[in-house]
């Protein structure tokens, strides 16, 4: 018996952890088919919502918010990488110089979702950031990521340059940091159960085979 899962990534496109978990939970979907399957939905969170138009030195800033030296930080980007090779994403953090505002990449997000392209916008804004190198706020940047996950670029275009999706972005801003969400990734299951962090594989796996079997045992009662 399949069980459906409403599975809510609560997430920054500018979060390397985000890359690492997302990419697990793809790959503990896989292993579970047949057993489970997920309704997945992409919600906003901003690691830097007053971060300047013009962004920060990637190091300076990590450094200055972490409280770590540089040295620290390198060796952090580099478990990152190693993580993400693990499951399949590479990251190229030596292109990523600048860190930026992503409030203009969660607005396509939320009308992507619409288009049923939501997932493959989502995957093509993190190669586009961590892999590419690419500014995830430069609305060039953002239409034509849109393009390549199969979106209507024109229609992208015309939302970065109006406020479309604005409010129910930070409504839903609102009502994740209202539930207590403050670090990201956090992995929501029916409204009800929480995974946080960048788990590797078998974590996610385990978690959602467990939940599965607990909803399928409810059901049949």
């Amino acid at each position: 018996m399949t069980v459906t899962l409403k599975i809510d990534f609560v997430s920054d496109v500018a979060c390397p952890w985000c890359a690492v978990g997302l990419n697990a939970l793809q790959r503990a979907l896989e292993r579970l088919d047949g057993e489970v399957q997920a309704e997945l939905h992409f919600q906003p969170f901003e690691l830097n919502p007053d971060m300047a138009p013009e962004g920060q030195d990637t190091m300076e800033h990590l450094t200055q918010k972490y409280g770590a030296s540089e040295e620290q930080m390198q060796a952090n980007q580099k478990v990152i990488a190693e993580r993400g090779a693990e499951v399949g994403f590479r990251f190229n953090l030596d292109r990523r110089t600048r860190v930026y505002n992503t409030f203009d990449a969660h607005r396509l997000l939320h009308w992507a979702e619409s288009e049923g392209r939501q997932a493959a916008l989502k995957q093509g804004l993190l190669k586009a950031y961590f892999t590419d190198g690419r500014d995830p706020s430069s609305h060039e940047v953002l239409a034509s990521v849109a393009r390549e996950a199969g979106l209507d670029e024109n229609r992208a275009r015309a939302i970065l340059a109006s406020d479309e999706h604005a409010q129910e972005v930070r409504e839903r801003e609102r009502l994740y940091l209202g539930l207590g969400i403050n670090s990201v990734p956090s992995v929501i299951v029916n409204d009800r159960h929480l995974i946080q962090g960048g788990q590797p594989v078998d974590v996610f796996e385990q978690a959602l085979r467990q939940l599965a079997a607990d909803y399928s045992q409810a059901a049949s009662n």
